[in-house]
Parts: structure tokens; sequence; C-alpha cells
């Protein structure tokens, strides 16, 4: 019988004598894999790393589209730094969003979680209707929350008109149109409630019943078992939730393109002003790498703070 001399590479091949060479069958299903994958991973290499690569670059430019960029250092930091009114009227905006809008966002999807976790009939419905808003489109739901808030014939102004309320005119008001954006904000409160859902199916009964042979009435239960073991969820909410609120742009695009007296010139909004409406294609990039580094390090300052108030536990009934 003859004997073939079978050599297996570390790199998943398989040389055979004379010199042939295959793969080995973890070796395809490794090939395999990346063949599937090729898509995805060249979306990110032409579509976001290379273009991030390259803003470090134009953030160190002069760039206005019609002529090639022109080195300038650090000039555009230290405009955006030190001499843009603008840029601190962004992040100010910005920072008032965050701070109302996220706890705002994260109570009332709470809110909506506890009253869908209960044992009713039909709950499956319940969820579906409170979730089905936050999938309208962002465009869409500007238009939709335009008509809601117009001061004549909106919705909210004939609601107060009944009970004899004067209503603002909220998104030509300076001082109303940010908690207006807010208002605005909880209509996809759908997405949090499915999170926060999620937290307390996770929660195992035997706890709720265990604190009630002890006496616990519901509200504390809720702050001794609920609030601890939904520390994960609350840090995830948290954290998702203001790396969104920094990047809020459609509905001021769509309704108010940063005013009234720019009210509600947001971070993003402010990028784009400057990349595609004054073609200081260099001067955005600069933004744009600021509010990576904001972003960056408020996250960071999260995760380091959390390891004193967010809680895993690991449960087995």
């Amino acid at each position: 019988m003859r004997q073939v001399s079978i050599h297996v590479e570390p790199s998943g091949w398989i040389t055979r004598a004379g010199g042939r060479r295959r793969l080995t069958q973890r070796g395809q299903e490794a090939m395999a894999g990346y063949i599937f994958a090729a898509p995805w991973l060249i979306g990110l290499l032409l579509l976001t790393a290379i273009p991030a690569v390259s803003s470090i670059y134009y953030s160190l430019t002069e760039y206005q589209l019609v002529k090639p960029p022109s080195f300038i250092g650090f000039q555009n930091y230290q405009q955006l730094l030190t001499s843009d009114p603008r840029f601190v009227k962004a992040i100010v905006n910005t920072v008032f969003m965050v701070a109302l809008g996220v706890p705002l966002n994260m109570l009332v999807g709470l809110a909506v979680a506890l009253l869908l976790n209960q044992k009713l009939r039909g709950l499956a419905i319940y969820r579906t209707i409170f979730f089905l808003p936050s999938q309208v489109s962002g465009v869409a739901l500007a238009v939709l929350w335009g008509w809601i808030l117009n001061p004549q014939f909106g919705i909210v102004s004939q609601v107060l008109g009944t009970v004899g309320i004067q209503a603002p005119v909220w998104l030509a008001d300076p001082y109303w149109v940010k908690p207006a954006f807010v208002l605005m904000g909880l209509w996809s409160v759908g997405t949090s409630m499915i999170i926060w859902l999620a937290g307390l199916q996770s929660i195992p009964d035997s706890f709720y019943e265990a604190a009630e042979i002890d006496g616990a009435n519901r509200l504390r239960r809720f702050w001794s078992i609920t609030v601890p073991l939904l520390t994960p969820t609350i840090f995830f909410t948290l954290t998702t939730g203001i790396i969104g609120s920094f990047q809020i742009f459609t509905q001021a695009f769509v309704l108010t393109t940063g005013g009234p007296n720019d009210a509600t010139l947001f971070y993003a909004l402010y990028i784009f002003q400057e990349a595609f409406q004054f073609f200081q294609m260099g001067y955005a990039c600069a933004l744009a790498w600021v509010l990576f580094a904001l972003v960056f390090v408020v996250t960071l300052l999260n995760l380091k703070a959390a390891r004193s108030w967010v809680y895993y536990e690991a449960v087995k009934e």
C-alpha cells in the first residue's frame, strides 16, 4: 500500500506529497467567514476607517473644497477653543439636552417598562403599541412634532386653549424650543423601554417572594431589589443616552436650522453647517474630533464611576 505524506501547516493548509495544498475544514470555515464578512469589512474600511484617519489630517489644514488643503497646524483647534462664540453656544445647547433629556428619557422608559412588566392579558399588544413610535424615521418625527407644536392649529395649543392657557410659541421661542426638543425625545422612549423591560425580566421572582415573606412592601422591594439589580441596565442606558444626545441633529436641522437665536444650534448641527454650508471642511473636522474627545472623556468618566455603583450579580435559580 502506497503511503501518502501529509503535512498540516499552522495556517490551516494541508500539504500533500507532490506539493499539492488545500485548506483544512477549519480553514475552509474561516475562509467562508471572511468572505461573508467582506462587505462589512470593506464598508468599514472605505466609509469609516479611511475617512476618520483622513479627517485628522484635514483638521490641521485650511480646506474649503474649492482649493487644495493647506497645512496650518493647530490653528483650527486654537480658534474654536479661544475665539468661537458659536462653539461655546453649541456646547451649552448640547449639554442642556444631555442634562435634561437623558434622565427624563430614562425615568419615563423605566416607568413604562414597570407598567408593561405586569402579568396581564394582551400584554404583548400593549408592548408593541408603546414600541412602534420609536421606529418612526427622524425626519417624519420632526415633521409630525412640528405640526403638533404649531402655535395656531397644533394639538398641544388647542388642548391648552380649552383650559384657558396660552400656549407658548414652542419652536420660535428661545426659552421653550429646547424643552420642546426634550419632549420630542420622549416619543422614542420605546427603545429604552425594551432595554428596561429586559433588565426587569432578568431579576428572579424568588427575590421578590422572599422579600414579601419578610414583610417588605412594594416601595421597599423596588429600592432594595429592583434598583440594585438594574444598575447594569441603568449604566447602559445612561451611557448610550449621553452619546446619542451629543449627536442630536435631525430635529434641529428639519424644524429650526439652529434657531431661534442659535437656541438649537447643537454640536452636530454646527459641524454640518461649517462643513456643508460654509465649506470650512478643515474647521469642521477639528470640531468633529473635539466632539469625539468630549464623548470619549465623558464615557471614560462614566466607566470609572460605574465601579462604585454598578453591581453585576450572577444569579442561579
